[in-house]
């Protein structure tokens, strides 16, 4: 999953950075709301973490602009600003959730989790498709009730397949949405990737969760 964090605060921001990528994002990083407006308009960003009280622009603005430009993707507002007329103008805006500082990334981490499995319909954290079902919050995977062993990618991949699921996703997409910005990406990485999870997941071929259209890319079953 792609995440952008805009904040201004150095400290906090490298910490958020840090704990996001520790938790499987590929993140995305600005630190005033002219460069933050400008990565979510043309970075494909999945998520972003919102600070309000920003230089250049601020926080809203830059929702604003997003909502203006088409992107729908959700947002979670992080600030030291309180009140209720407060929360009430950023979700006006177009914000999806509001967390006030200070806070614990624990609940960060879930509201976006859930941000993310909302934004592709499911409403709870365990999602199943077929014989496989993926526990977002604790990050583990089972196949016909058998856990299955796999790396960050591995999870990060499949994570971005179910929540997606019924969907045909790319290569190009899958690479634009796991690997951060400045990352040296090669072309056959997805599919060496692809085949790890079909031998992890269905070894002996009987459950064939995810599927191969030529030329198009990857789909996994919703049901």
């Amino acid at each position: 999953m792609r995440l952008l964090v805009l904040e201004d605060e150095p400290a906090l921001r490298e910490t958020l950075a840090q704990q996001f990528r520790d938790a499987g994002f590929a993140v995305d990083l600005a630190a005033d709301g002219v460069e933050g407006e400008f990565a979510g308009r043309e970075y494909p960003v999945d998520v972003a973490v919102v600070d309000l009280g920003l230089p250049g622009r601020s926080g809203l603005d830059a929702i604003r602009a997003w909502r203006k430009a088409g992107r729908t993707f959700p947002v979670l507002i992080l600030t030291a600003r309180d009140s209720w007329q407060e929360k009430v103008t950023g979700l006006d805006a177009g914000a999806d959730d509001y967390v006030t500082k200070p806070f614990r990334f624990e609940e960060v981490l879930a509201r976006v989790q859930a941000l993310l499995r909302r934004s592709g319909g499911w409403s709870q954290p365990l999602i199943t498709c077929g014989a496989v079902e993926l526990d977002t919050r604790a990050q583990q995977v089972r196949v016909a009730g058998e856990p299955v062993e796999l790396t960050a990618f591995e999870y990060r991949l499949l994570e971005y397949l179910m929540l997606r699921a019924g969907q045909v996703v790319s290569k190009a997409e899958l690479t634009e949405k796991l690997y951060e910005q400045d990352f040296e990406r090669d072309s056959n990485t997805i599919e060496v990737f692809i085949g790890r999870l079909r031998r992890k997941l269905d070894p002996d071929n009987r459950h064939q969760p995810i599927e191969t259209l030529r030329g198009r890319g990857y789909r996994v079953a919703r049901t």
